[in-house]
């Protein structure tokens, strides 16, 4: 990590299909090997699934999915006189995207459907509904936050 300043956030062009930042960051961090276009495929057809199962409009069946996703606070590791604590800190929004984007990805590829766009459509649904496994990560880290409410004093 550089010392001397920070890195400059790159501005990220809307999707051609729906004209959403977010969704082109998620398509990104789906991406493999570069391979775009079928990150892209795999979106859009996800999408498509989810508006013809519940009749709303995708994108906001997607924003709804990762605001239900997204955590507001986490733990994280803090050495005080040779002893390492779980410090419950507030997290902060660019984080929470990208926390609720990974979170998503990661809980549709460990899914047993068989093509990634049913998977995600699947965990999109779940999480519309507030379940599924990427739901479920976010109650985790909110419930290891509540039980380390002791050690907040320790925040930096």
């Amino acid at each position: 990590m550089s010392r001397r300043h920070a890195a400059e956030k790159r501005d990220i062009l809307p999707d051609a299909k729906y004209g959403d930042r977010v969704l082109t960051k998620f398509m990104n961090n789906l991406m493999i090997d570069g391979k775009k276009s079928v990150a892209e495929k795999i979106v859009y057809n996800a999408l498509g699934r989810v508006e013809t199962k519940i009749k709303r409009a995708p994108v906001e069946v997607f924003h709804e999915a990762l605001e239900n996703i997204k955590p507001a606070v986490e733990v994280r590791s803090r050495r005080v006189g040779g002893a390492t604590y779980q410090v419950p800190v507030e997290v902060r929004p660019e984080r929470r995207e990208a926390l609720a984007i990974r979170w998503l990805i990661n809980a549709s590829r460990s899914r047993n459907e068989h093509t990634m766009e049913e998977r995600l459509a699947g965990e999109l649904m779940d999480a519309v509904q507030s379940r599924g496994s990427a739901v479920k990560k976010r109650e985790d880290t909110h419930k290891m936050a509540e039980a380390n409410k002791a050690f907040s004093h320790y925040r930096w």
